[in-house]
């Protein structure tokens, strides 16, 4: 095997190393939450920039014949690339990665966040996520959690999925198995509203999609809503089955908010980012279907400012269901693809 189909192996390396690192330096979350700076297009808190230099460092320490390269990433800087490696030559390698995807939840321990990375060959001319050749995504788990899961998809085509016991170090395969239902109905699904701003055009949205995808009385409990603070995490809950149906259109939301003229001066609500979807080819070739808000499959640059939009359905019945529903919300908006 050569040094580049080792390459999701020591990506998911350096998402172990950053799990050791914050499992080991757990401190007061007043201080783990406080806000640093602000840069690729998020704020920036103080457990965000403890692990920015673990990864450097990890991937600073990777064979000479996978460097030099670019590394992509929230945290590095306004631009947010860094190289590594000598300067003399072209890139042999693009990174793009979310060290922390999740922070919010994490540093408050209230919910595993996730390491998130994917890698397009120098000759990817612009790098994007449609010509990564290699994912993971590393769980990075709270205090409370004995096991943590991860997921590797190598140069070679191959898909690893694992969970950990943390104490004993021990792995075992872990199944992957996208659910197969044909309707929403007394199953997970959402349409993500993080923050202020969107909640009442997501619940609107959402309410549209129940009525066709999990009729039931009105007031039942047809559909059971999770917001997953972690794009990482909402692509591992739809490959794993436990859930049907996720939803982030935040920034076609804004859209719509900026048609009134009083509302012109509200400012975009935070968005998903690439870097958000590095794990995205693992979700892929776990049999997820993934889109932009329009139907469109996801291409997505090597940045930290562009903002995204995607669903994710864990089937082709329940994507044939939901998304003309989707348009025809978008239709009535006058919302059309750029």
């Amino acid at each position: 095997m050569s040094i580049d189909e080792h390459l999701g192996i020591l990506l998911a390396d350096v998402g172990f190393a950053v799990r050791a690192h914050l499992r080991e330096s757990r401190q007061d979350p007043t201080e783990l939450a406080r806000a640093v700076g602000h840069e690729g297009g998020d704020t920036i808190f103080a457990i965000d920039r403890a692990v920015e230099p673990i990864v450097v460092a990890a991937i600073s320490s990777w064979p000479d014949g996978l460097l030099p390269l670019e590394l992509v990433a929230e945290g590095m800087g306004a631009d947010g690339r860094r190289r590594i490696g000598p300067n003399d030559r072209p890139p042999r390698w693009h990174l793009l990665i979310d060290p922390i995807d999740g922070t919010r939840s994490l540093m408050y321990d209230k919910r595993s966040a996730w390491f998130l990375a994917a890698a397009a060959p120098g000759s990817a001319k612009p790098p994007s996520l449609s010509r990564a050749a290699a994912a993971v995504m590393v769980e990075l788990p709270t205090s409370r959690q004995g096991q943590a899961d991860h997921f590797i998809a190598e140069v070679d085509g191959s898909l690893t999925a694992m969970r950990t016991e943390l104490a004993s170090g021990h792995s075992r395969p872990l199944r992957i198995m996208p659910s197969k239902a044909r309707s929403l109905l007394h199953g997970f699904g959402q349409v993500s509203s993080f923050f202020p701003g969107t909640h009442q055009l997501a619940g609107a949205l959402m309410d549209a999609i129940a009525r066709v995808a999990a009729p039931y009385p009105l007031g039942g409990a047809s559909i059971f809503n999770d917001q997953y603070i972690s794009s990482g995490g909402q692509l591992c809950e739809l490959l794993l089955g436990r859930d049907r149906f996720c939803c982030d259109l935040r920034p076609l939301f804004h859209r719509v908010l900026q048609r009134g003229a009083t509302r012109a001066a509200e400012p975009s609500p935070l968005s998903c980012h690439p870097y958000d979807l590095a794990g995205l080819p693992i979700a892929l070739r776990a049999g997820v279907i993934v889109t932009d808000g329009f139907g469109r499959p996801i291409d997505a640059q090597f940045n930290v400012h562009s903002e995204l939009h995607w669903i994710g359905y864990a089937n082709h019945d329940l994507r044939a269901l939901i998304e003309p529903v989707i348009a025809g919300w978008l239709a009535e908006h006058d919302i059309k693809p750029d």
